[in-house]
């Protein structure tokens, strides 16, 4: 039986592996140094790359859209509509006049659009919006992901071949869901103090601002990790817990940082919507409510280009 060799030569071919440090949530004790990792692009970068994305490939993205948007008609919104703007701008222009009048009635419009987003005409309309944007959702990461590897693919494929992973997005999902609860107690505590008057001198209101602030912090910490785990899970033969552990680790030692990059998209998309939509809003009324609604479709398509994009860096 012979020894095996342990000289320098072949203790050189062996290879060497660096011990990662074990890393937990909301653990105090030694602080663990992070490891070398590369600098993610600026927010602005990383919105510029996801839109050209979508400018490459805009027919099928365009194609995603307008079935989402059809569906959401059918199903969902009806062919009414929701708001009268043509009357709302009349009753609004009585009461907002002066020099910026035409441009404070289009602001409140536009933020009565926001309010009204995603409303049904049926009870049962809720339930099929969601499983809408669900579907779609898992459409367009299968899309980008096909994409982004130089695949020709149809609008068609999207739907047969990207839903598949179904049940699990639906698991991790219900995991974000479970991590929005402090962010809603902290609304709903907020909501019900001030419109109740128990707040009533300012310090008692900043001691409420500070909870609800600290509660929607603790939501976002969480969801900063968890949400990456929707397009992790959709990868071949990945669980759940799986994906939320692997999403955990990549985020590791820059949650804040990656969390400021999540934010800037709803406040980007937010500018945005009011520069395209409060001049239409004030010149062309009678379309606006309508392109608002196309609109409102494609955000979803942008929002999950701009995740996934984030999601490829932080690889």
């Amino acid at each position: 039986m012979t020894k095996k060799s342990t000289t320098p030569a072949s203790i050189a071919k062996s290879p060497r592996r660096v011990k990662q440090p074990i890393y937990k949530t909301f653990r105090l004790g030694k602080k663990i140094k992070p490891p070398a990792q590369a600098k993610l692009p600026s927010a602005f970068k990383i919105m510029r790359q996801s839109l050209g994305i979508l400018k490459r490939q805009w027919k099928l993205f365009l194609g995603i859209t307008l079935v989402y948007g059809f569906l959401t008609v059918i199903l969902v919104r009806g062919l009414g509509g929701g708001l009268d703007l043509a009357e709302l701008k009349t009753s609004l222009k009585e009461g907002l006049s002066g020099q910026y009048g035409s441009l404070a009635t289009g602001a409140t419009l536009f933020s009565y659009l926001l309010g009204s987003a995603g409303s049904s005409s049926s009870p049962t309309g809720g339930v099929y919006q969601l499983l809408l944007m669900i579907i779609v959702s898992l459409a367009t990461i299968w899309a980008l992901r096909q994409v982004l590897a130089k695949n020709k693919i149809q609008v068609r494929d999207t739907f047969y071949s990207g839903v598949y992973p179904l049940i699990p997005f639906v698991f991790v999902l219900l995991v974000v869901g479970l991590q929005l609860i402090p962010l809603s107690i902290g609304s709903w505590l907020y909501s019900t103090v001030i419109n109740n008057g128990i707040a009533a001198t300012i310090a008692e209101k900043f001691i409420w601002i500070t909870l609800f602030f600290l509660l929607a912090l603790l939501s976002l910490y969480m969801i900063c990790s968890s949400i990456f785990a929707l397009y992790i899970v959709t990868l071949p033969n990945m669980t759940p817990l799986k994906a939320l552990r692997s999403a955990r680790q990549l985020v590791l030692h820059r949650r804040f940082l990656v969390l400021r990059k999540i934010l800037f998209m709803p406040l980007a998309l937010l500018i945005i919507g009011a520069i395209i939509m409060i001049p239409l809003i004030i010149f062309l009324t009678f379309a606006a409510e309508w392109i608002f609604f196309l609109l409102s479709m494609f955000v979803l398509v942008v929002v999950h280009a701009y995740m996934y994009t984030l999601y490829r860096e932080l690889l």
